[in-house]
């Protein structure tokens, strides 16, 4: 990242030309306006770091900010967009980079980041017509992860496995595409592959507790209720057992769904006041 200029060191070099200035007054003329551009290198800094670091909610109003007393600047409309979206609000992401593609503004990552933003609302049309916008020569982790998504909701399968593969190989952190793609499966019945692919994602990020979730839960649709053999911490202990003991009694096996959820009562560090009102229901419901 390029160093940030500050109005002090901006202020130093003008000192400097300043006293040079008896050499040459028309060099030194345009050495003073070059400085003008040190506003758009600190500026551009300032971007990148409220995009990629700092509080979802703190980028949004600094690019509102940044808006109001610039209107035109594609960049803070941009930024704007994209920080709506790091802040899960995705309606007003959605207004904000339509009204980039409206104004031709828009670039093929805004176009993205708009797919992206239709597909948590659940439109997927629109999405797909965002997709399709994008030229086919950008092959990235991000365009193919959304096409995938997107296939998916189609009923694609083949399509959707060969993004998944893409997306796999554009990135050195695959265990969100596993997860993604182990949902897939899921939903065409083939729980041994959508298994494997939650195991995958694990291997790559074993923090990454919907992966350990959804393992669970598939092994629990088949009547195996014990923890999978993945990293798991206390507290992800208790939260799996108390979700595989949901499903133990939805497949009927009410006696086993009890046991699991005083089991998730007992092993959670603090206390598990889901696990506990559940267990409550439970025998209520069976008193009656």
């Amino acid at each position: 990242m390029k160093p940030k200029i500050t109005q002090l060191s901006r202020l130093a070099v003008l000192a400097t030309v300043l006293v040079a200035g008896c050499g040459n007054p028309a060099r030194d003329q345009e050495k003073i306006q070059s400085l003008d551009s040190l506003n758009v290198i600190d500026e551009n800094n300032l971007n990148e770091i409220m995009l990629d670091f700092a509080d979802a909610n703190q980028s949004v109003a600094y690019f509102q900010r940044s808006l109001a007393e610039n209107p035109d600047r594609v960049e803070f409309k941009q930024g704007l967009a994209q920080s709506l979206l790091r802040a899960g609000r995705p309606e007003e992401s959605i207004l904000a980079y339509k009204a980039l593609v409206e104004a031709g503004q828009a670039t093929s990552t805004d176009r993205l980041k708009y797919a992206e933003a239709l597909i948590q609302v659940g439109k997927w049309k629109e999405s797909q017509a965002q997709l399709n916008a994008v030229p086919p020569t950008l092959e990235t982790y991000d365009r193919y992860r959304l096409e995938a998504m997107v296939a998916d909701n189609n009923k694609q399968w083949k399509r959707a496995d060969s993004y998944y593969d893409q997306a796999r190989g554009l990135t050195t952190r695959p265990a969100n595409i596993y997860n993604n793609w182990g949902i897939s499966k899921l939903a065409r019945g083939d729980r041994p592959a959508a298994e494997e692919m939650f195991t995958r994602a694990i291997s790559y990020d074993p923090k990454l507790f919907s992966a350990k979730n959804n393992l669970a839960i598939s092994r629990a649709s088949r009547k195996e209720y014990d923890l999978p053999i993945v990293p798991l911490t206390t507290t992800e202990q208790a939260e799996l057992l108390h979700n595989i003991a949901l499903q133990a009694i939805r497949n009927g096996d009410v006696d086993i769904g009890r046991g699991l959820l005083e089991e998730a009562v007992e092993r959670h560090p603090r206390h598990f006041a889901e696990a506990v009102r559940k267990l409550d229901a439970l025998e209520k419901t069976v008193l009656r």
